[in-house]
């Protein structure tokens, strides 16, 4: 079926452009523009769909619930929230709030950089090819059928050729669309290898020293094999933003003195770290207010982790100086191997008139990666079309919980809440990206029964999906205090993961996955 585009620059001035293009294959609209101030950037596509249809948008960062929709869905957003609560945890800086208008109607998604539409196993893909005149922005109206395309750009000047929108529209079978897209983009992974390990966040949380690192050593090396992953998590530092020196009480001997240990066991060292933010009473907030990321002439609060937590200014030279110096130290000195970079959103709430919002979130992981050379990266917090290519391994979704869905009152707050099963459903809908843009991680699973809400079923739920879906294979469990019986239990979860053929999602009807295993064929109903 012929699609046309249908599109409309407008101006602050009220000058407009218009025209039409075939919607399909490789679209590129780019209009001459002479000292011009922006004020809309939109195409709209005829697309009426059927109950059958299912219907995915990308969500603003990997936290962000981004399941597949039916014609009847809707994207909710944080209206129905009482203002002084949102204020309160700042939850509407987690996500687009703040920039995005959530209709709250029935039948309307939205999303960032590319959505599709599936039919069975026929994929319709809308994927933008570049992100720098700012993000892509796409709403779908099932009541109309119809598809609106914007760019998130206004206020922007342009003097000079401004693209519109560079789109890679295409229908084929999953492996068809994806595959073109990355291809269109020449986005190719950094590394395909997949990583299995451990990490110390999802048990000990901030509750990390030297005695647990060595504690919870003595249980890796009875289970994984030389060359996986041990990651020390948020906990080590004094306070976030405050990197070159870590807590004394919890490590008297510093981190090289830990990587080294991590070593010496026969595994990758990884470290956690936020680089473009800092909480507040962090050392680095009162001695470097003017590092800061300013708003209206306020200081940009992210969220609420650790009592409220604020964005650098990425074109303060100090700042990036700084970042730098940090990344040194971690890397180079104290010699780990791999870094998770977390919150980096928080590098580009918002652009200028001269860089959009989403060119300054490109510009901050091109940062990060020339800083990182020769080390891996874990991206993790961030905006996903940004990352693409630029870091090892990525998160998918949101973070795990240590039961299956939260309280209900946390079910009513934002898209970037803690979820085991929205982290579940992250993982399915995103599985395109591993291999092709990143490796992807799912965030990790569970086998314990200590401090751990989620029944026998929920774990198998979680570790089929990370393992047959992800690129990444961690556990936060104490494995020395693993029975035989889980023991043997992780073994066969890093066999599924290594020997696993024939990997399907099935998604019509709730959610399956089905695969091969030993010649047999498996299936896992997940939802």
């Amino acid at each position: 079926m012929e699609r046309t585009l249908e599109y409309v620059i407008q101006t602050e001035s009220g000058a407009q452009i218009s025209g039409k293009a075939a919607a399909d294959g490789v679209v590129h609209i780019a209009e001459p523009l002479t000292n011009a101030r922006l004020k809309s950037v939109r195409a709209t596509v005829r697309l009426p769909v059927s109950d059958e249809t299912r219907i995915f948008m990308n969500g603003y960062q990997n936290w962000t619930y981004s399941p597949e929709y039916t014609r009847t869905g809707r994207t909710r957003g944080l209206k129905h929230l009482p203002f002084f609560l949102r204020g309160a945890f700042s939850i509407n800086r987690y996500g687009d709030y703040h920039f995005v208008d959530y209709p709250y109607k029935k039948g309307v998604t939205h999303g960032e950089s590319w959505c599709y539409f599936r039919n069975g196993e026929r994929f319709l893909l809308f994927g933008s090819l570049d992100e720098t005149p700012g993000y892509t922005l796409f709403r779908f109206d099932a009541n109309k059928g119809e598809l609106t395309i914007e760019r998130d750009c206004a206020g922007m000047r342009v003097n000079g050729e401004f693209h519109a929108f560079d789109l890679y529209i295409k229908e084929g079978t999953e492996g068809e669309v994806f595959d073109g897209w990355f291809r269109e983009m020449g986005v190719k992974p950094l590394r395909t290898e997949p990583m299995v390990g451990y990490s110390s966040w999802y048990n000990r949380y901030q509750d990390i020293s030297d005695a647990t690192i060595t504690d919870d050593l003595v249980g890796a090396k009875s289970l994984l094999k030389p060359g996986d992953l041990f990651q020390i998590d948020d906990g080590w530092e004094p306070f976030v933003g405050d990197w070159l020196a870590t807590d004394p009480k919890k490590f008297p001997n510093g981190l090289k003195a830990s990587a080294d240990a991590i070593h010496e066991a026969g595994f990758l060292a990884g470290l956690w770290l936020a680089p473009f933010v800092a909480q507040k009473g962090s050392k680095l907030v009162a001695e470097h207010p003017d590092w800061l990321l300013l708003h209206d002439g306020k200081p940009w609060l992210n969220g609420s982790n650790w009592g409220g937590f604020y964005s650098l200014d990425i074109d303060n030279p100090e700042v990036i100086s700084y970042v730098r110096t940090v990344l040194e130290r971690v890397l180079h000195e104290w010699g780990f191997d791999l870094v998770k970079l977390d919150f980096l959103y928080g590098a580009a709430p918002f652009g200028t008139e001269t860089e959009s919002r989403a060119a300054r979130m490109i510009r901050a992981m091109d940062i990060l990666r020339d800083a990182c050379r020769g080390k891996m990266i874990l991206g993790c917090g961030v905006p996903l079309w940004p990352a693409f290519g630029k870091v090892e391994y990525c998160r998918v979704g949101c973070d795990v919980g240590l039961d299956w869905n939260d309280t209900k009152l946390m079910q009513a707050t934002h898209r970037e809440r803690v979820s085991t099963k929205q982290s579940i459903e992250d993982t399915i809908f995103r599985r395109q990206l591993t291999g092709r843009a990143f490796m992807g991680d799912p965030d990790v699973f569970f086998l314990r029964e200590q401090n751990c809400k989620l029944t026998a079923e929920e774990k198998e739920k979680l570790y089929t999906v990370n393992a047959l879906l992800g690129g990444f294979l961690l556990t936060s469990d104490a494995l020395n205090a693993y029975t035989d019986a889980q023991k043997a239990q992780f073994c066969e979860v890093r066999r599924l993961k290594e020997q696993a053929t024939d990997i399907a999602v099935d998604a019509d009807d709730g959610i399956t996955i089905r695969y091969t295993l030993d010649g047999k064929p498996h299936a896992v109903k997940i939802l």
